[in-house]
């Protein structure tokens, strides 16, 4: 059981944490400070301490390097005691697994931090092992410029030897480089240790401002965790050392490790500034539910591309009001962009659709091209129109429609209305003329269609239509302006007076997402949707749901999911605070926010 460590918040496998000690410490941070190691038992017998809450006291220890076989490992295994202190274990990623600690550090780091596939697969293989809320540590490794990427991968703990040691052989670390102290004609830092002249630097000096420059990395790291922004610094951070960009891009092909990791939603906005963007969990996870799970309803209407906007959501831009005057709700409008492929307008403010900012230049990089194509045909695929209407400008954009129009798996005629600009007067003509005699869908339709469209997307493929009825079957009404909406039950008899019925959910368009009622939820429960399920223990929650509390999660539960709570004597719905195995391994912590709950 974890006692003295914490988890805050979550970007990603990277964690804001606590060390509950006498004076609490905020991970990732450097542990030199506050640990107190009971020492090796190779060198001899080792007793117990006794600890205290003023220091994370590692248990007495066998350190195994990387490479140490299974039966030497196995032979020389340490039995740890239970400790009612603050303590940490040491253990390798081969054969990490739960000892009760708080916290665990690696022996055998120095033999894969370096190396890009070994790094991924030792942390990925440790954490399999570990409580998800223990800390964990990594030793003799950390220095200013790999310290963020070893958050980023789910790093809690390190110290400070190797930037000292390094300090004392007269290199200068900084978050982008290693100087030979002798080449630095002036010293670019500004800390304490730097703050005499250069010719009175010495390597003692060197050492403390290593150390510095290490406490202030960690500090940006932290900070950029706050934010949900730590993927942007990490992708220009790895370009700094080959072993950093190749570990990052380990991590990014580590999709399940990341994937269950990274929040449904957050108010960070994507930064779109590098190839690697692409490989982002948020970018990929859209394509994929996109195209897996969203299904399109205006079946009677063709399909209309149009590019995206830098306003977000799209229909708030003055383009796509220009867009909107001319296609008069004649068409289903499906936005395309890069990095995210396809969006379609139900779909515009969930997230990250309407969080996200691209360079532009004007100029479309293959990689760019490729993953958009390839978004575009497989939504084309799943989805049946009796035409596509590109309304899309030359560049990038009409090769992708192309592209997708020649593949002999797409049997949809495609034709072009841009002239020279989507917004030229021109062009807006041809897109107007070319959907004279298309029937019109109404703003019940498209308000109807958006929240089935959102529940595909949050809950599973034909969650939509199970929840809230098929086209032309709807059992629900909407009320409030887009996007805004309230989703209401279908009969009068089961609301308040002067309501259409019982409320059954709300549109968040801070996040395009559903925030579900008890009536909702109990619907959702009834329905052959999927549901994102958390079972508790015998009482009824109020406010949150701690970890303690819950017997088991769903697996695919993920930070920001909608999820129904049910127990002995409870009926509760709310929002996820941690994945679902998470939930069902830790110890503490807030598992789930609730919104509503009632006693059973």
């Amino acid at each position: 059981m974890t006692d003295y460590f914490e988890v805050h918040e979550r970007d990603g496998a990277a964690r804001l944490g606590e060390v509950r000690l006498a004076d609490p410490v905020t991970t990732p941070a450097l542990a030199d400070p506050f640990l107190d190691d009971a020492g090796s038992l190779w060198a001899g017998n080792r007793e117990v301490p006794d600890g205290d809450e003023s220091a994370l006291t590692v248990l007495p220890h066998r350190s195994f390097p990387a490479g140490t076989r299974d039966e030497v490992r196995e032979s020389f295994a340490v039995d740890h005691p239970d400790a009612d202190f603050p303590s940490a274990a040491v253990v390798d990623s081969r054969s990490a697994r739960d000892l009760g600690a708080d916290a665990y550090l690696l022996s055998d780091a120095q033999g894969f931090v370096g190396h890009g596939e070994a790094f991924r697969d030792a942390v990925v293989r440790a954490k399999a092992g570990l409580p998800p809320d223990a800390a964990l540590g990594l030793s003799g490794v950390a220095t200013p410029r790999n310290v963020a990427l070893l958050a980023y991968a789910g790093v809690d703990l390190v110290d400070a030897t190797l930037a000292r040691t390094k300090g004392t052989q007269g290199m200068y670390l900084t978050a982008d480089a290693e100087h030979f102290l002798e080449d630095l004609d002036e010293l670019p830092c500004a800390c304490p240790a730097c703050a005499g002249p250069r010719s009175e630097f010495t390597r003692a000096d060197c050492a403390d401002h290593n150390v510095n420059a290490l406490r202030a990395e960690l500090r940006r790291v932290r900070e950029r965790i706050r934010s949900g922004r730590l993927r942007d610094y990490v992708e220009g951070q790895a370009r700094h050392e080959g072993w950093l960009t190749a570990a990052f891009r380990e991590f990014d092909d580590q999709w399940g490790y990341l994937e269950e990791r990274t929040p449904l939603m957050r108010d960070a906005e994507v930064t779109a500034a590098s190839a690697e963007t692409l490989d982002r969990v948020e970018i990929r996870r859209f394509a994929d539910r996109v195209t897996s799970r969203y299904r399109n309803r205006f079946t009677d209407q063709p399909l209309v591309l149009v590019p995206c906007s830098a306003t977000k959501p799209y229909s708030d831009s003055q383009s796509h009001r220009q867009f909107h005057d001319a296609i008069q709700w004649r068409g289903h409008t499906v936005s395309m962009t890069s990095p995210i492929g396809v969006v379609p307008q139900e779909l515009e403010t969930t997230y990250p659709a309407q969080h996200y900012d691209s360079v532009v230049t004007g100029d479309w990089s293959e990689d760019e091209i490729e993953f958009v194509a390839e978004v575009l045909r497989r939504y084309l695929e799943r989805n049946d129109y009796s035409r596509v209407v590109a309304h899309v400008p030359e560049d990038g954009y009409r090769e992708i429609c192309e592209r997708v129009e020649n593949d002999p798996a797409i049997d949809v005629p495609f034709e072009y209305t841009c002239v020279d600009h989507p917004t030229t007067d021109e062009s807006l003509g041809e897109l107007n003329a070319a959907l004279q005699g298309e029937p019109a869908y109404s703003k019940r339709e498209r308000e109807h269609n958006t929240v089935r469209g959102i529940a595909d997307f949050l809950l599973g493929d034909g969650a939509g239509d199970d929840l809230f009825g098929g086209p032309g079957e709807a059992d629900v009404r909407t009320t409030g302006r887009y996007p805004k909406l309230q989703v209401w039950g279908d009969d009068p008899d089961a609301g308040r007076e002067g309501e259409p019925g019982e409320q059954l959910a709300t549109m968040v368009p801070q996040y395009g997402t559903l925030s579900f009622t008890l009536a909702g939820a109990r619907r959702w429960v009834a329905s052959d949707a999927p549901t994102k399920r958390v079972q508790i223990d015998s009482f009824v929650p109020r406010g949150s749901v701690l970890a303690p509390g819950v017997v088991d999660a769903d697996g695919d539960v993920r930070v920001g999911d909608e999820v129904v709570v049910e127990g002995p004597k409870a009926f509760a719905v709310g929002r996820a605070a941690m994945s679902g195995p998470e939930m069902a391994g830790s110890t503490r912590g807030v598992a789930v926010e609730v919104r509503h709950a009632e006693e059973k």
